[in-house]
């Protein structure tokens, strides 16, 4: 068992929640176990998908498996199926709500860089104070519109 792989205790948790393992049709799919211990090397490790370890398989199903699961809704599934359970057993505290911004990068203008010939931002960027306050915040779910478990998919 590699470092990053998950233990005998997390997969019994995770195993009810993946779809089944064989297919109905078709050749039959690499153990998911495997795969997700790719995936949460990439995860975990930060690489890029073409520098998985044989050990989890072709990158190529890695990958594929980690994004026809997201696009099915899969990892969704499990990430509140686990919040459940870790509320039913009262080790989530609701009230705390906290964004770690030193993953998040800025885009070049909003470090502080200023347009050529013109003010910082420009007028294309002013919102009127009635728009700004009917604008909806945007939800900043961890798994919501996640492309791949690393910034090079």
């Amino acid at each position: 068992m590699g470092r990053y792989d998950l233990t005998d205790a997390q997969w019994e948790r995770l195993k009810p929640l993946l779809p089944p393992e064989r297919p109905r049709t078709g050749r039959p799919n690499h153990d998911h176990r495997t795969i997700i211990n790719g995936i949460l090397w990439i995860d975990r490790t930060g690489a890029p998908w073409k520098d998985l370890p044989e050990r989890y398989g072709p990158v190529g199903t890695v990958s594929s498996r980690f994004c026809r699961w997201r696009k099915a809704g899969i990892w969704q599934g499990i990430l509140e199926a686990l919040q459940a359970r870790a509320d039913r057993q009262g080790r989530v505290d609701w009230s705390l709500h906290f964004v770690d911004s030193t993953i998040v990068r800025a885009h070049q203008h909003a470090a502080g860089a200023r347009k050529a010939g013109g003010e910082k931002g420009g007028s294309a960027t002013r919102r009127s104070a009635a728009r700004a306050a009917a604008s909806r915040p945007r939800s900043t779910s961890a798994l919501k519109g996640w492309a791949s478990p690393s910034s090079s998919a």
